[in-house]
Protein backbone atom coordinates (compact mmCIF):
# COMPACT_ATOMS: atom_id res chain seq x y z
CA UNK A 1 0.00 0.00 0.00
CA UNK A 2 1.08 3.05 -0.72
CA UNK A 3 2.10 5.52 2.34
CA UNK A 4 1.04 9.37 2.46
CA UNK A 5 4.05 11.43 3.96
CA UNK A 6 4.65 15.19 5.36
CA UNK A 7 6.58 16.88 3.67
CA UNK A 8 6.74 20.44 5.34
CA UNK A 9 4.19 22.40 7.00
CA UNK A 10 3.23 26.48 7.38
CA UNK A 11 1.52 28.47 9.11
CA UNK A 12 0.75 32.39 10.00
CA UNK A 13 0.80 34.23 12.94
CA UNK A 14 -2.77 34.26 14.67
CA UNK A 15 -4.08 38.08 14.31
CA UNK A 16 -6.97 38.92 16.82
CA UNK A 17 -9.78 38.44 15.46
CA UNK A 18 -11.31 41.65 16.00
CA UNK A 19 -11.46 44.99 13.25
CA UNK A 20 -7.87 46.63 15.40
CA UNK A 21 -6.68 42.92 14.69
CA UNK A 22 -3.28 43.53 12.58
CA UNK A 23 -4.45 40.70 9.99
CA UNK A 24 -7.96 41.85 9.76
CA UNK A 25 -6.64 44.42 6.13
CA UNK A 26 -5.94 41.39 4.74
CA UNK A 27 -8.52 38.99 3.07
CA UNK A 28 -8.96 35.01 3.76
CA UNK A 29 -7.63 34.47 0.35
CA UNK A 30 -4.60 36.03 0.78
CA UNK A 31 -3.85 34.49 3.96
CA UNK A 32 -3.76 30.95 2.00
CA UNK A 33 -1.94 32.09 -0.50
CA UNK A 34 1.40 33.11 1.72
CA UNK A 35 1.00 29.69 3.03
CA UNK A 36 1.02 28.21 -0.49
CA UNK A 37 3.84 30.89 -1.60
CA UNK A 38 5.68 29.42 1.50
CA UNK A 39 5.46 25.69 0.43
CA UNK A 40 6.44 26.07 -2.83
CA UNK A 41 9.19 28.76 -1.66
CA UNK A 42 10.58 26.53 0.85
CA UNK A 43 10.67 23.56 -1.06
CA UNK A 44 11.40 24.29 -4.97
CA UNK A 45 8.06 23.12 -6.09
CA UNK A 46 6.55 22.57 -9.38
CA UNK A 47 3.07 23.72 -8.67
CA UNK A 48 2.25 21.98 -12.16
CA UNK A 49 2.53 18.72 -10.22
CA UNK A 50 0.30 19.63 -6.98
CA UNK A 51 -2.76 16.93 -7.84
CA UNK A 52 -4.77 19.15 -5.54
CA UNK A 53 -5.00 21.69 -2.47
CA UNK A 54 -7.71 20.97 0.25
CA UNK A 55 -8.47 23.93 2.35
CA UNK A 56 -11.06 23.62 5.31
CA UNK A 57 -13.16 27.39 6.14
CA UNK A 58 -15.94 26.62 8.79
CA UNK A 59 -17.41 30.29 6.83
CA UNK A 60 -17.28 30.17 3.89
CA UNK A 61 -18.76 32.90 2.69
CA UNK A 62 -18.17 36.64 1.52
CA UNK A 63 -14.55 37.13 0.72
CA UNK A 64 -13.67 33.93 2.25
CA UNK A 65 -16.39 31.92 -0.65
CA UNK A 66 -15.96 30.78 -3.84
CA UNK A 67 -14.03 27.46 -3.40
CA UNK A 68 -10.92 29.56 -1.32
CA UNK A 69 -8.03 26.81 -2.54
CA UNK A 70 -8.16 27.63 -6.08
CA UNK A 71 -8.63 31.38 -5.54
CA UNK A 72 -5.74 31.38 -3.36
CA UNK A 73 -3.39 29.33 -6.04
CA UNK A 74 -3.85 31.82 -8.53
CA UNK A 75 -3.23 34.71 -6.09
CA UNK A 76 -0.31 32.79 -5.08
CA UNK A 77 0.59 32.30 -8.84
CA UNK A 78 0.52 27.98 -8.88
CA UNK A 79 -0.02 27.07 -11.96
CA UNK A 80 -3.56 26.54 -13.52
CA UNK A 81 -3.23 22.82 -13.08
CA UNK A 82 -3.24 23.17 -9.59
CA UNK A 83 -6.92 22.28 -8.55
CA UNK A 84 -8.55 23.25 -5.25
CA UNK A 85 -11.19 21.91 -3.07
CA UNK A 86 -12.89 23.86 -0.19
CA UNK A 87 -14.35 21.64 2.85
CA UNK A 88 -15.93 22.43 6.45
CA UNK A 89 -16.23 19.76 9.30
CA UNK A 90 -16.21 22.92 11.98
CA UNK A 91 -13.09 23.27 14.22
CA UNK A 92 -11.61 20.11 12.33
CA UNK A 93 -11.94 21.12 9.13
CA UNK A 94 -7.86 21.41 8.59
CA UNK A 95 -7.24 18.75 9.96
CA UNK A 96 -9.60 16.93 8.45
CA UNK A 97 -8.15 17.99 4.88
CA UNK A 98 -4.94 16.89 5.75
CA UNK A 99 -6.61 13.76 6.39
CA UNK A 100 -8.69 13.20 2.77
CA UNK A 101 -5.39 13.97 1.18
CA UNK A 102 -3.76 11.47 3.12
CA UNK A 103 -6.58 8.96 1.96
CA UNK A 104 -5.93 10.42 -1.71
CA UNK A 105 -2.50 9.32 -1.28
CA UNK A 106 -3.13 6.50 0.25
CA UNK A 107 -5.30 5.55 -2.92
CA UNK A 108 -3.10 6.06 -5.24
CA UNK A 109 -5.14 8.77 -7.05
CA UNK A 110 -2.70 11.52 -6.17
CA UNK A 111 1.19 11.75 -5.47
CA UNK A 112 1.56 15.61 -4.37
CA UNK A 113 -1.32 17.41 -2.13
CA UNK A 114 -1.23 20.50 -0.11
CA UNK A 115 -4.24 20.36 2.76
CA UNK A 116 -4.72 22.97 5.57
CA UNK A 117 -7.18 25.87 5.92
CA UNK A 118 -8.04 29.33 6.36
CA UNK A 119 -10.19 31.87 8.62
CA UNK A 120 -10.48 35.23 8.99
CA UNK A 121 -13.08 35.86 11.85
CA UNK A 122 -12.62 39.55 12.01
CA UNK A 123 -13.75 39.74 8.45
CA UNK A 124 -16.73 36.82 8.42
CA UNK A 125 -18.26 36.82 11.82
CA UNK A 126 -18.24 32.99 13.29
CA UNK A 127 -21.72 31.46 11.86
CA UNK A 128 -22.18 34.01 9.13
CA UNK A 129 -22.47 31.03 7.12
CA UNK A 130 -25.99 30.16 8.98
CA UNK A 131 -27.25 26.31 9.09
CA UNK A 132 -30.42 24.32 9.92
CA UNK A 133 -28.18 23.16 12.75
CA UNK A 134 -28.69 26.66 14.42
CA UNK A 135 -32.23 27.74 13.34
CA UNK A 136 -34.21 24.66 12.80
CA UNK A 137 -36.31 23.16 15.00
CA UNK A 138 -36.73 19.78 13.53
CA UNK A 139 -32.90 19.29 13.54
CA UNK A 140 -31.82 21.42 16.58
CA UNK A 141 -34.23 19.63 19.03
CA UNK A 142 -32.77 16.18 18.52
CA UNK A 143 -29.36 17.62 18.65
CA UNK A 144 -29.89 19.13 21.26
CA UNK A 145 -28.58 22.20 20.60
CA UNK A 146 -26.77 24.84 23.09
CA UNK A 147 -23.51 27.28 22.53
CA UNK A 148 -20.59 26.01 22.69
CA UNK A 149 -19.63 26.90 25.73
CA UNK A 150 -22.51 25.99 27.52
CA UNK A 151 -21.65 22.50 26.31
CA UNK A 152 -18.00 22.93 27.68
CA UNK A 153 -19.48 24.12 30.88
CA UNK A 154 -22.12 20.75 31.14
CA UNK A 155 -18.74 18.89 30.59
CA UNK A 156 -17.00 20.36 33.35
CA UNK A 157 -20.55 20.34 36.16
CA UNK A 158 -20.06 16.21 34.85
CA UNK A 159 -17.16 15.53 35.06
CA UNK A 160 -16.15 17.73 38.53
CA UNK A 161 -13.72 20.36 37.38
CA UNK A 162 -14.29 23.99 39.10
CA UNK A 163 -13.61 27.33 38.17
CA UNK A 164 -10.00 27.43 39.50
CA UNK A 165 -9.35 23.75 37.60
CA UNK A 166 -9.80 25.34 34.45
CA UNK A 167 -8.54 28.75 35.68
CA UNK A 168 -5.23 26.83 36.26
CA UNK A 169 -5.36 25.26 32.96
CA UNK A 170 -5.41 28.52 31.44
CA UNK A 171 -2.46 30.39 33.05
CA UNK A 172 -0.61 27.40 32.12
CA UNK A 173 -1.24 27.27 28.76
CA UNK A 174 -0.15 31.19 28.62
CA UNK A 175 3.36 29.93 29.96
CA UNK A 176 3.62 27.28 27.90
CA UNK A 177 3.20 29.45 24.74
CA UNK A 178 4.97 32.21 25.83
CA UNK A 179 8.21 30.34 26.75
CA UNK A 180 7.62 28.12 23.32
CA UNK A 181 7.87 31.92 21.82
CA UNK A 182 10.82 32.96 23.42
CA UNK A 183 12.62 30.08 22.74
CA UNK A 184 12.31 29.70 19.06
CA UNK A 185 10.04 26.45 19.46
CA UNK A 186 7.87 28.01 16.30
CA UNK A 187 10.32 29.86 14.05
CA UNK A 188 10.73 26.99 11.88
CA UNK A 189 7.13 26.89 10.52
CA UNK A 190 5.58 30.09 11.47
CA UNK A 191 5.67 32.86 8.23
CA UNK A 192 5.43 36.63 8.75
CA UNK A 193 2.56 38.15 7.25
CA UNK A 194 3.34 40.83 4.51
CA UNK A 195 1.94 43.56 3.13
CA UNK A 196 2.47 44.26 -0.95
CA UNK A 197 5.54 46.54 -0.07
CA UNK A 198 7.47 43.90 1.57
CA UNK A 199 6.79 45.08 5.17
CA UNK A 200 5.38 42.98 7.59
CA UNK A 201 2.15 43.32 9.27
CA UNK A 202 2.34 40.60 11.91
CA UNK A 203 5.09 37.87 12.59
CA UNK A 204 4.31 36.48 16.22
CA UNK A 205 0.67 35.16 17.80
CA UNK A 206 -0.85 38.60 18.94
CA UNK A 207 -3.90 37.11 21.12
CA UNK A 208 -1.62 35.99 23.86
CA UNK A 209 -1.72 37.53 27.29
CA UNK A 210 1.44 35.62 29.15
CA UNK A 211 0.92 37.97 32.26
CA UNK A 212 -1.99 36.06 33.06
CA UNK A 213 -2.07 35.09 36.03
CA UNK A 214 -5.17 33.43 38.66
CA UNK A 215 -6.16 36.36 40.00
CA UNK A 216 -6.57 37.87 36.69
CA UNK A 217 -8.70 35.32 35.74
CA UNK A 218 -11.18 35.26 38.70
CA UNK A 219 -11.98 39.01 37.69
CA UNK A 220 -14.00 37.62 34.59
CA UNK A 221 -17.49 36.68 34.48
CA UNK A 222 -18.76 33.09 33.04
CA UNK A 223 -19.29 34.19 29.74
CA UNK A 224 -22.20 31.78 29.07
CA UNK A 225 -24.26 31.36 32.26
CA UNK A 226 -26.90 34.22 30.40
CA UNK A 227 -27.55 31.84 27.52
CA UNK A 228 -28.01 29.24 29.95
CA UNK A 229 -30.08 30.78 32.17
CA UNK A 230 -31.67 32.94 30.41
CA UNK A 231 -31.89 31.39 27.17
CA UNK A 232 -33.01 27.89 28.10
CA UNK A 233 -29.80 25.96 27.68
CA UNK A 234 -29.45 24.86 30.61
CA UNK A 235 -32.59 22.94 30.49
CA UNK A 236 -31.53 21.52 27.23
CA UNK A 237 -28.26 20.35 28.95
CA UNK A 238 -30.41 18.56 31.52
CA UNK A 239 -32.91 17.23 29.77
CA UNK A 240 -29.96 15.56 27.99
CA UNK A 241 -28.05 14.62 31.33
CA UNK A 242 -30.61 14.44 34.28
CA UNK A 243 -27.64 13.55 36.61
CA UNK A 244 -26.69 16.92 36.11
CA UNK A 245 -28.87 19.15 38.88
CA UNK A 246 -27.42 22.25 37.78
CA UNK A 247 -24.92 23.60 35.64
CA UNK A 248 -21.73 25.33 36.98
CA UNK A 249 -20.54 27.78 34.51
CA UNK A 250 -17.01 28.12 34.80
CA UNK A 251 -15.66 29.18 31.35
CA UNK A 252 -15.15 32.61 30.38
CA UNK A 253 -12.95 34.58 27.50
CA UNK A 254 -9.91 34.19 29.31
CA UNK A 255 -9.97 29.79 29.64
CA UNK A 256 -11.84 29.68 26.23
CA UNK A 257 -9.99 29.46 22.78
CA UNK A 258 -9.54 32.89 21.22
CA UNK A 259 -10.98 34.13 18.28
CA UNK A 260 -8.25 35.02 15.61
CA UNK A 261 -7.24 35.18 12.38
CA UNK A 262 -4.63 32.56 10.53
CA UNK A 263 -4.23 30.12 7.66
CA UNK A 264 -2.28 26.74 7.97
CA UNK A 265 -0.91 24.38 5.48
CA UNK A 266 0.88 20.42 4.75
CA UNK A 267 2.72 19.27 2.33
CA UNK A 268 2.16 15.79 1.92
CA UNK A 269 2.76 13.08 -1.09
CA UNK A 270 3.58 9.39 -1.78
CA UNK A 271 7.44 8.48 -1.72
CA UNK A 272 7.13 8.76 -5.60
CA UNK A 273 6.02 12.40 -5.34
CA UNK A 274 8.83 13.15 -2.40
CA UNK A 275 11.08 12.17 -4.38
CA UNK A 276 10.03 14.36 -7.73
CA UNK A 277 9.77 17.37 -5.42
CA UNK A 278 13.68 16.47 -4.46
CA UNK A 279 13.05 16.58 -0.70
CA UNK A 280 12.59 13.80 2.60
CA UNK A 281 9.49 12.93 4.43
CA UNK A 282 9.31 14.45 7.74
CA UNK A 283 6.39 12.09 9.07
CA UNK A 284 4.44 9.56 8.04
CA UNK A 285 0.54 9.68 8.15
CA UNK A 286 0.46 6.71 10.76
CA UNK A 287 -3.83 6.43 10.92
CA UNK A 288 -6.86 8.62 11.26
CA UNK A 289 -10.58 8.64 12.22
CA UNK A 290 -13.63 10.29 12.39
CA UNK A 291 -16.70 9.69 14.82
CA UNK A 292 -20.04 11.20 16.36
CA UNK A 293 -20.00 11.74 19.56
CA UNK A 294 -22.74 12.70 22.29
CA UNK A 295 -24.49 15.67 20.94
CA UNK A 296 -25.33 17.37 24.10
CA UNK A 297 -22.28 17.18 25.70
CA UNK A 298 -20.77 18.15 22.29
CA UNK A 299 -17.47 18.37 22.91
CA UNK A 300 -16.36 15.17 24.29
CA UNK A 301 -15.45 13.71 20.77
CA UNK A 302 -11.88 13.62 21.15
CA UNK A 303 -12.31 10.91 23.73
CA UNK A 304 -14.29 8.83 21.69
CA UNK A 305 -12.39 8.91 18.43
CA UNK A 306 -9.45 8.38 20.25
CA UNK A 307 -10.44 5.08 21.65
CA UNK A 308 -11.33 3.98 18.38
CA UNK A 309 -8.47 5.68 16.22
CA UNK A 310 -6.05 3.32 18.62
CA UNK A 311 -8.40 0.18 18.38
CA UNK A 312 -8.56 0.47 14.53
CA UNK A 313 -4.62 1.12 14.25
CA UNK A 314 -3.65 -1.42 16.77
CA UNK A 315 -1.60 0.90 18.96
CA UNK A 316 -2.03 1.55 22.82
CA UNK A 317 -2.05 5.41 24.45
CA UNK A 318 1.56 4.10 25.48
CA UNK A 319 2.82 4.44 21.89
CA UNK A 320 2.62 7.78 21.87
CA UNK A 321 4.58 10.25 23.11
CA UNK A 322 3.19 13.69 22.76
CA UNK A 323 -1.12 14.76 22.25
CA UNK A 324 -2.00 17.79 20.69
CA UNK A 325 -6.01 18.86 21.26
CA UNK A 326 -7.10 22.16 20.60
CA UNK A 327 -8.14 23.97 23.37
CA UNK A 328 -11.19 25.26 22.69
CA UNK A 329 -12.49 25.79 26.03
CA UNK A 330 -10.67 24.08 29.03
CA UNK A 331 -12.66 21.55 30.44
CA UNK A 332 -12.56 19.71 26.81
CA UNK A 333 -8.78 18.83 27.66
CA UNK A 334 -9.44 18.31 31.52
CA UNK A 335 -12.05 15.63 30.47
CA UNK A 336 -9.16 13.95 27.65
CA UNK A 337 -6.22 13.81 30.47
CA UNK A 338 -9.07 12.56 33.09
CA UNK A 339 -10.37 9.99 30.40
CA UNK A 340 -7.16 8.55 29.60
CA UNK A 341 -4.84 9.00 32.44
CA UNK A 342 -2.62 11.04 30.51
CA UNK A 343 -0.20 13.53 32.53
CA UNK A 344 -0.30 17.53 31.42
CA UNK A 345 3.82 16.73 30.10
CA UNK A 346 2.59 15.12 27.71
CA UNK A 347 -0.03 17.14 25.96
CA UNK A 348 -0.21 20.78 24.11
CA UNK A 349 3.20 20.72 25.47
CA UNK A 350 3.59 24.54 23.49
CA UNK A 351 0.12 25.92 25.19
CA UNK A 352 -2.84 26.29 22.47
CA UNK A 353 -5.55 28.01 21.75
CA UNK A 354 -6.40 29.68 24.90
CA UNK A 355 -3.61 31.31 24.77
CA UNK A 356 -2.83 31.73 20.91
CA UNK A 357 -6.21 31.46 19.63
CA UNK A 358 -8.47 29.30 17.50
CA UNK A 359 -8.72 30.45 13.39
CA UNK A 360 -11.55 27.99 13.28
CA UNK A 361 -11.21 25.90 9.62
CA UNK A 362 -6.82 26.27 10.15
CA UNK A 363 -6.36 24.95 13.70
CA UNK A 364 -6.18 21.51 12.90
CA UNK A 365 -3.18 21.88 10.17
CA UNK A 366 -1.82 24.49 12.61
CA UNK A 367 -1.53 21.89 15.47
CA UNK A 368 -0.90 18.89 13.80
CA UNK A 369 2.41 21.25 12.86
CA UNK A 370 3.86 22.28 15.97
CA UNK A 371 3.75 18.73 17.26
CA UNK A 372 5.63 17.85 14.65
CA UNK A 373 7.84 19.87 15.28
CA UNK A 374 8.01 19.04 18.77
CA UNK A 375 8.92 15.80 18.19
CA UNK A 376 11.68 16.85 16.01
CA UNK A 377 13.00 19.18 18.64
CA UNK A 378 12.63 16.41 21.40
CA UNK A 379 13.69 13.91 19.14
CA UNK A 380 10.65 11.37 19.70
CA UNK A 381 8.67 9.47 17.12
CA UNK A 382 4.61 9.66 17.54
CA UNK A 383 1.94 12.00 18.49
CA UNK A 384 -1.92 12.14 18.22
CA UNK A 385 -3.84 15.42 17.27
CA UNK A 386 -7.62 15.66 17.67
CA UNK A 387 -10.09 18.35 17.96
CA UNK A 388 -13.96 18.92 19.40
CA UNK A 389 -16.27 19.61 17.00
CA UNK A 390 -19.47 21.53 16.52
CA UNK A 391 -22.60 19.29 16.93
CA UNK A 392 -20.79 16.40 18.65
CA UNK A 393 -17.96 14.78 16.14
CA UNK A 394 -14.34 13.97 16.36
CA UNK A 395 -11.28 13.64 14.34
CA UNK A 396 -7.71 12.67 15.39
CA UNK A 397 -4.53 11.97 13.27
CA UNK A 398 -1.79 9.99 14.15
CA UNK A 399 1.62 10.84 12.74
CA UNK A 400 4.92 8.78 12.98
CA UNK A 401 8.15 10.58 12.32
CA UNK A 402 10.44 8.87 9.52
Amino acid sequence: MTEAFIYDHVRTPRGRGKKDGSLHEVPSVRLAAKTLEALRDRNGLDTTEVDDIIMGCVDPVMDAGAVIPKAAAFEAGYSFRAPGMQISRFCASALDAVNLAAGKIIAGSDDIVIAGGVESMSRVGMGMSGGSWYMDPSVNFPAYFMPQGVSADLIATKYGFTRDDVDAYAVESQKRAANAWKNGYFSKSVIPVKDQNGLTILDRDEHMRPETDMQALASLNPSFQMPGEMGGFEAVGIQAHPEVERINYVHHAGNSSGIVDGAGAVLLGSRAGGESMGIKPRARIRAFANIGSEPALMLTGPVDVTEKLLARSGMQLSDIDLFELNEAFAAVVLRYMQAFGISHDRINVNGGAIAMGHPLGATGAMILGTVLDELERRDLNTALVTLCIGAGMGTATIIERV
